[in-house]
């Protein structure tokens, strides 16, 4: 797997699979209804962000990562990070290496530590990826998630000093 800086051609593989985890309501706080322009606004990040795309030999786009400061002003010095993975290449990995880029991409730029703003509870895969990469659960907002099935469910925010 290859982990690479994205670019506008990288777009259109990106767009089917963040439509999809987008719509499904279980893991971002985007709208459900999200439009491709609004969509590639959020995701295709201009300096000082970084989006990349994580591929595999034949090229195809498996997964994608969006890393910036978390704030701006004084608070630009913890970075912020998502990362959303295409439903048909899940469980290969794609996740923790896009993670693990983020984390020495934000060490790379000086960062002091990152924070993930809104992790859904539920999503317990994810919370264990984070964890098993350092981050920690800083707080959970109660009820801060409405997702489709299991109704208002806490939302984590999750950090690392770096």
């Amino acid at each position: 797997m290859l982990i690479r800086d994205a670019n506008a051609a990288d777009w259109p593989a990106i767009w089917p699979f963040f439509r999809s985890v987008v719509q499904v309501g279980e893991t971002y706080t985007y709208p459900q209804d999200i439009d491709e322009p609004t969509a590639r606004e959020l995701w295709m990040l201009r300096p000082p962000g970084r989006t990349v795309v994580a591929v595999d030999d034949s090229g195809t786009v498996l997964g994608s990562a969006k890393m910036n400061p978390n704030q701006t002003g004084n608070g630009a010095h913890i970075a912020g990070a998502s990362f959303m993975v295409d439903p048909r290449y899940r469980r290969r990995g794609t996740a923790r290496a896009l993670g693990e880029h983020a984390l020495a991409w934000a060490r790379t730029e000086g960062y002091r530590g990152m924070q993930f703003n809104a992790v859904v509870e539920s999503n317990t895969g994810a919370v264990a990826l984070w964890q098993s990469l350092g981050f920690r659960i800083m707080t959970t907002i109660p009820e801060g998630f409405h997702h489709p099935t299991e109704g208002y469910v806490g939302l984590h925010i999750m950090y690392q000093p770096l």
